[in-house]
């Protein structure tokens, strides 16, 4: 299933795409994509389900029809840091013994196609395409042979980081990572049968029409169940909490000279099989 939430920010409700690509409400089957509806149990009974049963929402998601984050009610949101050891090379850092944990607070989550804010005192604002794990079963120190028994499903997210925040303000990275709008999830929350195989997704990233980012989930460092085991050794994952699993190379802190956003650009990004998102770039309000 592709499983999304629409309507304005703040009043989304739950939705699937039926064989078209056209949304079906599923707010009378549940009140949001959240809680106990990513539980196994409750995908199955969202699997059970004919589309074509459902309410046909009118427009076309992404254009006429806004898409929010495809999962709502998040309690964590957890990144990893230097997975991908051509983006540490380009970064000018060593590649980690074990992976690195950070966190986007939940008031950076946004949607897909939602204008991304440059903050205030912003110099170094910064893209990266990431594959992102949404949990469904939740578990604390778990097996990494168990790993994927806990995942809902999978989707985009944009990293979006400020590096002089992240890099030169003393402590650790969140403060460049949290930031409003830098955590554009989605467009949907793909389940993991029609999600492809994960080791080994294309994804990419331009910024007004040119490509930085081109690479794959293939040359992750450190791979999906691994990551969900090992962040279960330190916090219990509970349903829709999101882990975001790092970015190839290709960001601007690694061209030569650097490339930052400055406003009025227009990010364009996907992941195979799993949506594109497209973002403009404004100065915060």
């Amino acid at each position: 299933m592709k499983l999304v939430r629409f309507g304005p920010a703040g009043q989304e409700r739950p939705g699937m795409l039926d064989d078209a690509g056209r949304v079906r409400d599923l707010s009378g089957r549940i009140d949001d994509l959240a809680g106990a509806a990513l539980l196994p149990e409750g995908l199955a009974a969202l699997a059970a389900l004919d589309p074509e049963s459902l309410p046909l929402v009118p427009g076309t998601p992404q254009a006429d029809l806004r898409l929010g984050p495809c999962v709502g009610g998040i309690g964590k949101f957890v990144c990893i840091g230097l997975n991908y050891a051509d983006h540490a090379a380009e970064s000018g850092l060593p590649m980690p013994p074990e992976p690195v944990i950070f966190n986007k607070w939940t008031s950076a989550v946004s949607g897909p196609d939602d204008d991304v804010e440059i903050p205030r005192g912003s110099v170094k604002t910064d893209w990266e395409v990431e594959l992102a794990v949404v949990i469904g079963k939740p578990g604390r120190y778990i097996a990494e042979a168990e790993a994927l028994s806990h995942v809902a499903g999978y989707c985009v997210v944009n990293d979006i980081s400020e590096r002089d925040f992240q890099m030169n303000r003393a402590g650790t990275w969140d403060k460049g990572k949290g930031c409003d709008t830098f955590g554009p999830i989605g467009p949907w929350l793909v389940t993991p049968d029609e999600a492809g195989d994960i080791d080994d997704l294309p994804m990419w990233l331009e910024v007004d029409g040119r490509r930085y980012q081109d690479g794959s989930t293939a040359t992750m460092v450190f791979r999906v169940p691994f990551l969900i085991h090992y962040v279960s050794q330190f916090m219990s994952l509970r349903p829709g909490d999101v882990i975001s699993t790092g970015t190839p190379p290709g960001v601007g802190m690694g061209q030569k000279p650097p490339v930052y956003l400055k406003g009025g650009e227009v990010m364009r990004l996907g992941i195979a099989g799993l949506g594109v998102q497209t973002q403009k770039v404004r100065p915060a309000r």
